[in-house]
């Protein structure tokens, strides 16, 4: 499953190269940066404080823990952190048994975007990352605000095909 891509891997951006690589602990301040970095999401509660720490800590363990998961980062040939991902493998029932690969959480750093990498990136989880595990869809969701991402995604031959629904526990 996730265990089998083969990882670090370096991509090409418009920008020069960048290293996509599973997140380790020590990445956790670079990530609660780049979710605080994004306006949508810091407008939900990611400030990226040290008063977030914890939390934060807690659920990036969770998802390096979980087998089905795995948090990617990528960095710049600096070596900073500019952008991060979250994958989920999710073997379904529909589509005669189809497994799906989640992409969640896709940030860039607000100093990269439009440089390539997200491009570089999603196209490396559509040719790679999905056939590696099994997938036969990859799917993803995007805040209704987020247009620019919205034109992003159909640029890349994702299809905004069904409507998603949340509730807040």
């Amino acid at each position: 499953m996730l265990s089998d891509l083969s990882l670090p891997v370096t991509l090409s951006s418009r920008t020069g190269a960048v290293q996509v690589r599973r997140a380790v602990p020590d990445d956790l301040p670079g990530l609660m940066a780049l979710l605080s970095d994004d306006p949508i999401s810091a407008a939900r509660g990611d400030r990226g404080d040290d008063s977030d720490g914890e939390a934060y800590a807690a659920a990036l363990r969770s998802v390096l823990d979980a087998p089905l998961n795995d948090l990617l980062v990528v960095d710049d040939a600096a070596g900073r952190l500019v952008g991060t991902l979250q994958l989920t493998v999710i073997p379904g029932m529909a589509r005669r048994g189809a497994t799906r690969l989640l992409v969640e959480a896709v940030r860039v750093s607000s100093a990269e975007r439009s440089s390539g990498i997200g491009t570089a990136v999603m196209q490396w989880v559509m040719r790679v990352a999905a056939p590696a595990t099994s997938a036969t869809l990859v799917q993803l969701t995007s805040d209704a605000a987020r247009v620019d991402a919205h034109r992003f995604y159909t640029r890349l031959g994702f299809v905004d095909s069904h409507v998603g629904f949340k509730y807040a526990v």
